[in-house]
């Protein structure tokens, strides 16, 4: 019963958000409520749904400070010489542009961090799309596809988690995988490719001069814009913006107090005056509530799903149903039910809940543990696309567009993604195709 009650909110959840029957924060906050009640679960609702908001609360404050960050960065002027390099070397070519795209994302989501690359990649080329006329689905399906792929770099989420779940090392998981990760990358550009060659024939190339030297980039009208820019501190700005990123990826501090103490640090060096402050800080408060309210609507979700035992029963229906003839096949079938089931699920109830269960089964036929962390980190591009995922929600609050338009768009470029990392760690040797071992 838990496990059909599971699958049966997860997929009313996204059905009601795509079809656009409710919003996403609405929908978080009552659906999973429904369906705890039709379940029997009366009593300890509040606590499953309390412990699920503690549970997000850090990435919340997180995202909190990151956006009021790299707002501030937007309205100081930072990205500006970066824009304008990216108008030069495009010039208003629809194609050129996707590619950039592509390109740039890959490099920027070396750090591991999505919303960082979120906030850096759409600062950087909204502007440019909005200017060109481009589909702004297009910008948010590379860029969540390139976070996906450079996300199982060792110092990413699913990698560490799979390194912790089945006690192997980080980069023996990670080593193996980069002629994947390569390949993957070749397909996200070639995808670029047919975004940006769909969008040339739609819009032809445009003229775009004057354009960097008029920028808007940031809250507000040009007028507001500009006088928010402060060009004399641009390398002020970039040495804290690059000792923040440092910070991140040598892990110095908690993610959310180095964002608080750079916030903090930015506004000052920026907007010394308290009005000034006040007045940048207000307008990015919209950005901020609809991240925030969102991110704390997903704990209400989580918390449910986890306190009903609802993810556990969908972990284990899995294991259930795996026929004995797929023994041999273990390493391609855990790439491939990574891909519904971290869509599904959090990282958290997929590698420390199901990973452990599959690679102890796997090894039966003679599969490596580390060969079955190889394979589960497959469905990282789909992964991104969960509801699940707060940072997802980042990145539609930012381009400005819908969540499930976003889905629709971005699913089938995403599998296709998963399985260039599935070929290629075929190909090469990551995992095997198939064993010979009987148990």
């Amino acid at each position: 019963m838990l496990t059909v009650l599971g699958f049966s909110m997860v997929t009313c959840f996204m059905y009601l958000i795509m079809t656009k029957r409710m919003t996403a924060l609405i929908a978080l906050m009552l659906i999973p409520i429904v369906f705890a009640v039709i379940g029997g679960f009366y009593n300890g609702l509040g606590g499953m749904m309390l412990d699920g908001i503690k549970t997000l609360a850090p990435t919340g404050v997180m995202l909190t400070f990151s956006i009021l960050y790299f707002g501030i960065m937007i309205d100081a002027g930072l990205f500006d010489p970066l824009v304008r390099f990216i108008l030069r070397l495009v010039k208003g070519d629809p194609l050129r542009v996707s590619v950039g795209t592509a390109v740039l994302t890959l490099l920027v989501s070396l750090d591991g961090d999505s919303s960082t690359t979120y906030m850096i990649a759409i600062a950087a080329f909204l502007p440019l799309y909005q200017k060109l006329g481009m589909s702004v689905l297009g910008l948010t399906c590379i860029v969540n596809i390139a976070s996906g792929i450079m996300n199982i770099s060792p110092w990413g989420g699913p990698t560490a988690r799979a390194a912790a779940a089945l006690h192997v090392d980080a980069m023996d998981i990670f080593l193996p995988m980069l002629p994947a990760m390569g390949l993957a990358c070749l397909t996200l550009i070639f995808t670029a490719f047919l975004i940006g060659q769909r969008e040339r024939k739609r819009l032809g190339v445009i003229d775009v001069t004057g354009f960097g030297e008029n920028l808007a980039l940031g809250n507000g009208n040009a007028e507001e814009c500009e006088a928010a820019r402060r060009p004399r501190m641009f390398w002020p700005n970039l040495i804290l913006t690059t000792a923040l990123l440092v910070c991140l990826v040598v892990g110095l501090m908690p993610l959310q107090v180095l964002f608080m103490v750079a916030f903090g640090i930015g506004l000052m060096l920026n907007y010394p005056r308290i009005e000034e402050q006040k007045e940048r800080i207000g307008s990015h408060a919209s950005n901020v509530l609809a991240v925030t309210c969102v991110i704390f609507a997903a704990g209400i979700f989580t918390g449910i799903l986890q306190g009903t035992g609802m993810v556990d029963a969908m972990a284990n229906s899995l294991l259930v149903v795996i026929p004995e003839s797929f023994g041999p096949y273990l390493g391609v079938f855990t790439a491939l039910v990574s891909l519904p089931f971290t869509f599904f699920m959090s990282n958290d109830a997929f590698y420390f809940g199901i990973l452990p269960v599959l690679a102890q089964t796997a090894a039966n036929y003679g599969f490596t543990t580390v060969e079955i962390a190889r394979a589960s980190v497959v469905g990282q591009p789909v992964h991104l696309l969960s509801p699940l995922v707060p940072s997802l929600y980042l990145l539609v609050a930012l381009a400005k567009v819908d969540l499930g338009d976003h889905q629709r768009f971005t699913l089938k470029w995403a599998i296709l993604a998963c399985m260039a990392l599935l070929v290629g760690a075929l190909l090469t040797g990551a995992f095997p195709l198939y064993s010979t071992v009987t148990p």
